[in-house]
């Protein structure tokens, strides 16, 4: 991204729209999770109840993008890996949440600019999480 759209927007998560933006973005993903089958795999890695999942990620989400740090003042550190040994996470499961995401962003209409930028962190993020090597 260069120098003049960041210095325009600060940080992604003013580029996203503050914090009603993020809830909505969490909420729609986990919308599109509990309703499309495409992804099917990674809705079942959730368990029955996503409530719990929807405010960390939201807490998560609004510190990542350079707001404020809730999930860290409730939980301390994120260590991502760590949490989320104890789900089955694969190739399959990676890329769901990536497609997930992305839909999720584009139906929020996020600038298409920040949607690539966002991927590219995410898929790095994502791809870490594997902790299975089959698909």
């Amino acid at each position: 991204m260069s120098e003049k759209v960041e210095e325009a927007w600060g940080s992604a998560f003013d580029w996203v729209g503050g914090e009603d933006s993020v809830r909505q973005l969490v909420d729609r993903f986990y919308d599109l999770m509990d309703l499309e089958p495409a992804y099917a795999e990674l809705r079942a890695v959730h368990g029955s109840d996503l409530d719990s999942a929807r405010d960390k990620l939201f807490w998560f989400m609004c510190g990542w993008l350079g707001g404020p740090q809730h999930y860290t003042e409730r939980f301390g550190h994120p260590r991502l890996r760590m949490r989320h040994m104890p789900f089955s996470i694969g190739i399959r499961e990676r890329d769901q949440w990536l497609a997930c995401m992305h839909q999720a962003m584009q139906d929020s209409q996020l600038d298409p600019v920040l949607i690539e930028r966002l991927n590219q962190s995410f898929f790095q993020t994502a791809d870490w999480m594997r902790n299975k090597n089959t698909p």
